[in-house]
């Protein structure tokens, strides 16, 4: 692990820590610490996306808003970019790139960073992961790079991204789904409640039978549950958590309530506070907790 973080450079160490990884912060220091002399106009078309960019498709009217804005206000923000054989890479910002192509512009501020290929990949995935609403597919896809790169566990993966190691192992769940499903889940014919249930069985063919019921019969995740808990269907072994000493009266219910809902749940000072990543995710728990 050393090795690793003596090759990603000095501007990444913090990914390393034991803080949730925040690509906010780690942007605006980059920023922060460039001298303006040093924040260079680029040609648009010198510039090419992050080969490791996760996020395939982007919201066209989000780009037309994001264009009208950069006509009125320019480039608020300089985007990061890495000096390539041919022009250069995109780091982070390529949502700035294509709104200000649209936007008619010839040439956008950058600040030019020797990374990595590994550091480009990583910020790229902590970019999309925190600042666009992925599908749970994407979302799913980063997840599996993040932790293949970092060469960690799930639990230490759910530390770093300060999400519950239920929520981490629901999302990654999904890459184990049939492609037929994973369509209905890129389709939006099944809901992330649904599919969360289906990556818990075990047999290929129940998935992809149950998730043809919920398409044509319009199954809640309450009712999909219910089905699913027959003994027809084998599902996979729960996680079994274990309590700490510090663990106060509340830590079991905190640990069946991260099972079911998928997320960092925490009871404090007679409040119920639940964690979620954003409205897509939002909806997804609120419809898990959706009375009969």
């Amino acid at each position: 692990m050393e090795t690793k973080r003596r090759a990603l450079g000095k501007g990444l160490e913090e990914l390393f820590s034991n803080e949730p990884l925040d690509y906010t912060n780690l942007e605006n220091k980059i920023v922060t610490e460039t001298p303006k002399e040093e924040i260079l106009q680029i040609p648009l078309a010198e510039l090419r996306p992050n080969p490791y960019q996760p996020r395939s498709n982007f919201d066209e009217e989000s780009l037309k808003e994001l264009a009208m804005s950069i006509k009125e206000h320019g480039v608020l923000q300089p985007i990061i970019a890495k000096k390539s054989i041919r022009g250069y890479e995109i780091v982070a910002g390529e949502r700035r790139v294509k709104a200000s192509r649209l936007a008619g512009l010839e040439t956008i501020p950058a600040i030019i960073k020797d990374f990595t290929d590994e550091a480009m990949m990583e910020i790229a995935i902590l970019e999309n992961l925190q600042r666009e609403n992925l599908s749970p597919l994407e979302e799913a896809m980063a997840y599996k790079k993040l932790q293949d790169t970092l060469i960690i566990t799930q639990e230490e993966l759910a530390k770093r991204l300060g999400k519950s190691r239920s929520y981490v192992t629901n999302i990654l769940g999904l890459l184990q789904l049939p492609e037929e499903v994973k369509d209905y889940i890129i389709t939006n014919q099944i809901s992330m409640g649904h599919a969360r249930v289906l990556s818990k069985l075990i047999d290929k063919e129940q998935m992809k039978n149950l998730a043809q019921k919920i398409v044509e019969e319009g199954l809640s995740v309450r009712a999909l549950e219910n089905l699913a808990s027959q003994e027809t269907y084998k599902r996979r072994k729960q996680i079994q958590r274990k309590t700490t000493k510090e663990s106060d009266e509340y830590q079991e219910i905190e640990n069946v309530l991260e099972e079911k809902l998928g997320t960092k749940i925490k009871i404090k000072n007679n409040k119920l506070m639940i964690s979620f990543t954003n409205t897509n995710d939002l909806n997804r728990i609120l419809e898990i907790m959706q009375p009969k």
